[in-house]
């Protein structure tokens, strides 16, 4: 009876012992060679995007901030150059009436006084970028070059190098403004009070005439150190394997620049001169900093000027189409340069 009592309750312990493991395997999520999981069950999604989707899903943020940046305010210039967009429509100006190519006559009438000083000032602004970018590409490859050979403090001279181009323009240009002073400025007192070149005279330098040199030698303070850090990153692929090579056949440093290092920089070249062309050529704080709202003749940039035509005399249809003039003018630039350079390169392919 004892044993037997004992078997069976054995047997009860066991059998619960095995229930509750089983119960617990299938909490668990059932025994290896069960039922499968509900989560192995659930239908797959249909939906796969095509992989010659996915670069144009990637690039759709930057085209609508490039539409909201860039295409919707050029539209909207073209639409207001045909338009005679004044002071008398500026509260509604979508129902300013249309002018045709009314504007556009305007600006290109060289006989008349708007055109005269269009012209006068597009003149002004390509001397002045002729002669920034020429000295801009000048000082940036001296010092591009200069900086190749290693010598004690050359990383504290190519900081310094770098300084005008990461100050801010507004900060700098003010500085400038300063230095230009006919009385109280710098360039005066050492031109003028030490070195005694301008004959005892001490020239305007924000007005008349100078104003054009003092324009020039600020844009050439600030873009040259650009030019610098581009041409100085090309020169670092141009292997010093060659220079050792022509310096044992006996070429001098001149040779060496003419036949090995401008060569070498041609695509770079090719690049920054149209970078610094654009920036010079639309340049418009640093005028309007240097000289304010009324500057020089020799100051008077295209892009300052076009400001002071639409926001000065309020008449936006005109400021208008001077724009779109100028924006024409800068893609035939562009597109001319860049056949010919392609042409160039292709011929020495």
């Amino acid at each position: 009876m004892t044993s037997a009592h004992v078997s069976s309750g054995s047997g009860v312990s066991s059998g619960a012992n095995v229930s509750s493991g089983t119960a617990r395997e299938g909490r668990a999520g059932g025994p290896r060679h069960g039922r499968p999981p509900a989560s192995r069950n659930r239908p797959r999604s249909r939906f796969r995007l095509p992989p010659r989707l996915l670069p144009y899903l990637l690039l759709a943020p930057a085209v609508v901030a490039e539409l909201i940046v860039h295409v919707v305010p050029i539209a909207v210039g073209i639409w207001m150059s045909f338009r005679e967009l004044t002071l008398f429509y500026i509260r509604d100006w979508a129902k300013a009436p249309g002018k045709g190519f009314g504007n556009y006559r305007v600006a290109v009438d060289f006989d008349a006084a708007i055109g005269k000083d269009l012209l006068t000032s597009f003149l002004v602004t390509a001397g002045v970028t002729v002669l920034a970018v020429g000295l801009s590409w000048l000082l940036g490859t001296a010092a591009a070059i200069l900086m190749q050979d290693r010598f004690r403090g050359r990383g504290l001279l190519r900081a310094a190098f770098l300084i005008p181009y990461a100050l801010p323009v507004y900060a700098a240009v003010m500085t400038w403004g300063f230095l230009f002073q006919r009385d109280t400025g710098m360039v005066n007192h050492v031109l003028a009070d030490q070195l005694h070149l301008t004959g005892g005279d001490r020239p305007f330098w924000l007005i008349g005439g100078n104003g054009f040199w003092a324009l020039v030698t600020v844009i050439v303070w600030r873009s040259w150190p650009f030019a610098f850090l581009v041409l100085m990153a090309g020169l670092q692929n141009v292997p010093r394997d060659l220079y050792e090579a022509s310096a044992l056949d006996g070429a001098g440093v001149w040779r060496q620049v003419r036949h090995i290092t401008l060569p070498a920089l041609r695509p770079i070249n090719q690049v920054l001169v149209l970078v610094l062309f654009l920036w010079t050529f639309n340049d418009f704080n640093t005028p309007f900093v240097l000289f304010g709202k009324a500057p020089p003749t020799g100051g008077d940039l295209i892009s300052l000027h076009i400001y002071r035509a639409s926001f000065l005399t309020w008449n936006f249809g005109t400021g208008s189409a001077m724009s779109v003039l100028l924006l024409l003018f800068l893609l035939l630039v562009t597109a001319v340069y860049l056949i010919a350079t392609s042409r160039r390169r292709s011929a020495h392919a």
